[in-house]
């Protein structure tokens, strides 16, 4: 399968379209929809559907690159709880939400550089918002950090690295 890229319009459409994305397990009740929303500015952000592309060390892509300019801001997809924030090894910087229904939102690169800089040593407040720790919850929508290039990522551009994981498993 050939990556697709999708336009700033596209993106706006998926945007609106992920609004309300019913996560239902089989045989669950319709109150267990959780709300989506796009994890970052859609008139900004750009990216190719990259997943299970080959990467280095034989691996598979297990998410796709949300490309925009550094320091844009990153949301949370849905309510949940940060069970990561952390920087280490190939994902630099990163945050990890547990929300309802199995679903887990990975967001990695984010920014460690000091603003206007490539320098590799901002402080965590350049990376995501005072007071977002580990067990502290979130709401759908809300700040939870900044893009960048951390991680393997510092030759490339700018971007989130966006997993969405279901009972464990990587989704597309």
């Amino acid at each position: 399968m050939s990556p697709r890229t999708y336009s700033r319009r596209t993106v706006l459409k998926l945007a609106a379209a992920a609004l309300l994305i019913p996560a239902l397990p089989a045989g669950a009740q319709e109150s267990s929809k959780i709300q989506f929303v796009f994890p970052q500015d859609p008139l900004v952000t750009v990216f190719t559907d990259s997943f299970g592309d080959p990467r280095s060390e034989g691996r598979a892509h297990k998410g796709n690159d949300l490309m925009a300019p550094k320091m844009t801001p990153v949301y949370s997809m849905a309510a949940g709880v940060v069970t990561v924030v952390r920087d280490g090894g190939r994902a630099g910087r990163w945050v990890a939400i547990e929300h309802a229904d199995g679903w887990e939102t990975w967001y990695m690169h984010l920014n460690n550089d000091t603003p206007g800089s490539d320098d590799g040593n901002a402080g965590w407040h350049h990376t995501v918002p005072t007071g977002l720790v580990e067990g502290g919850r979130v709401v759908a929508g809300e700040l939870i950090g900044w893009v960048g290039d951390s991680g393997n990522a510092e030759p490339s551009s700018p971007h989130t690295h966006f997993e969405m994981h279901r009972n464990g498993r990587a989704v597309d």
